[in-house]
């Protein structure tokens, strides 16, 4: 027979940290197995206060300790490779973490450790939506109308000039 009872369902692990997608230029160092010394500029995909995820062209090995410098601020942390995503891919996806965390390594401001998106604060409206107005409905600045001289300026007034980024 079966039981009626709730079987306990298996959680994923949870977090240590909340990981953030954030692009920044770092120079990665270290030693290869030969002993010679490497460094390398790389960029982070994903941080958090206790590493990064890297795309790493040099070949790099699980446990081999490795400094990051954060080449804005020029802050360094030593941390140790603890993953490899597609090892025999020219480019593999590299889990660092730091030996200890650091939060104000990435410059960035994580929220709270008991923060999540379905939290109960999260979906709490803050002040009520403000109403639209209807198409010919009064409004209280309806009645405003600019001075003959705020007309003339504003017609003579030419228009803002285009830029590529925009």
């Amino acid at each position: 027979m079966h039981s009626t009872e709730a079987q306990p369902k298996k959680s994923m692990p949870k977090r240590r940290s909340q990981r953030v997608r954030l692009s920044i230029r770092l120079l990665l160092s270290g030693n290869r197995p030969s002993g010679h010394s490497f460094s390398e500029e790389v960029y982070s995909i994903v941080v958090n206060i206790h590493g990064a995820l890297i795309v790493a062209a040099e070949p790099l090995h699980v446990g081999q300790l490795l400094t990051v410098r954060h080449i804005k601020s020029g802050d360094e942390q030593m941390c140790r490779v603890i993953q490899i995503e597609t090892p025999d891919a020219a480019n593999p996806e590299v889990a660092l973490e730091f030996l200890q965390p650091a939060p104000r390594f990435w410059r960035v401001a994580f929220p709270p450790d008991d923060w999540t998106a379905q939290s109960p604060e999260a979906k709490q409206i803050t002040a009520p939506p403000t109403p639209l107005l209807k198409s010919g409905a009064p409004s209280s600045t309806s009645s405003l109308k600019p001075s003959p001289a705020v007309s003339r300026k504003l017609s003579s007034t030419p228009p803002p000039k285009k830029f590529p980024w925009t």
